[in-house]
């Protein structure tokens, strides 16, 4: 089973441990990529006030988030951490990686890959700087970075998703930057958390219980090989699933998972 992950806005601090080291990142066909990407950001993110100013306005960043640019600008020498230290916010609380017992967490070592707008996608257990840089950014020599990851991306991702299942849970700015194909979306199944009474996504909850599936999936050690085991397993796990079945070959397979209290 491969699990999709968006990553977080928010990111913990890097930390004291040594630097990042490109090469020792999983899915090696992306390293050019990510070369490419971190060397236009910190040369962006490096300069007199006035380049830093026109950073915060690629970058999409507020007044508040100015110390982004400067701890963009030292990517090359910061720490780094693993990367399921580094990503927090909603999903990755509920998620809650370093209270699983060792046998989960090694399940999420080789079954989680989190995209990102820097790195492309990495494991929780790939080392990595705190950083910003979202998917929806456009830099001025590579472009907008969906576009900059979708050739890579269409090489190394089906590898990497083998022969199971793909539980697809990003949001839609980071799932531009690979659709499963052919063979390998006909075992892809993408999630929708919905408020019960009113059938609309609420973004907090639509996060927290992503976090939680797959924290339940992980704890349980519970391995379904294609979308319709998918769809038992969530609901022996106590989830109200529904489930829309590809039309024809090639689909990917659409979940709703019904919540009714807003948590």
């Amino acid at each position: 089973m491969l699990v999709l992950l968006p990553p977080s806005e928010g990111k913990a601090n890097s930390g004291e441990g040594a630097p990042l080291k490109l090469g020792s990142l999983s899915l090696p066909g992306l390293t050019g990529a990510r070369e490419a990407v971190l060397t236009e950001l910190v040369a962006l993110c490096c300069g007199d006030p006035d380049q830093n100013e026109k950073a915060r306005e690629v970058l999409g960043l507020s007044e508040g988030l100015r110390g982004e640019v400067a701890k963009n600008a030292g990517l090359p020498a910061a720490g780094a951490r693993p990367a399921g230290e580094i990503y927090t916010g909603v999903l990755y609380d509920a998620l809650g990686l370093a209270t699983l017992d060792a046998a989960a967490r090694q399940r999420a070592a080789g079954s989680l890959l989190v995209f990102s707008g820097l790195w492309g996608a990495v494991r929780v257990t790939d080392r990595i700087p705190s950083y910003r840089c979202s998917m929806g950014v456009k830099l001025p020599g590579l472009g907008a970075l969906a576009g900059h990851w979708r050739a890579p991306m269409a090489e190394v991702l089906p590898e990497a998703a083998g022969d199971g299942l793909v539980l697809d849970l990003r949001s839609s700015a980071y799932a531009a930057a690979w659709k499963p194909k052919g063979e390998v979306a006909g075992r892809t199944a993408t999630v929708r958390v919905l408020h019960a009474p009113t059938r609309k996504v609420v973004s907090h909850f639509n996060k927290a219980t992503k976090g939680r599936i797959v924290r339940s999936l992980l704890s349980e050690g519970v391995r379904p090989k294609d979308p319709a085991e998918l769809v038992e397993a969530l609901r022996d796990l106590g989830y109200e699933v529904e489930a829309e079945a590809p039309g024809k070959a090639g689909k990917a397979w659409s979940l709703d998972v019904l919540v009714e209290e807003i948590h």
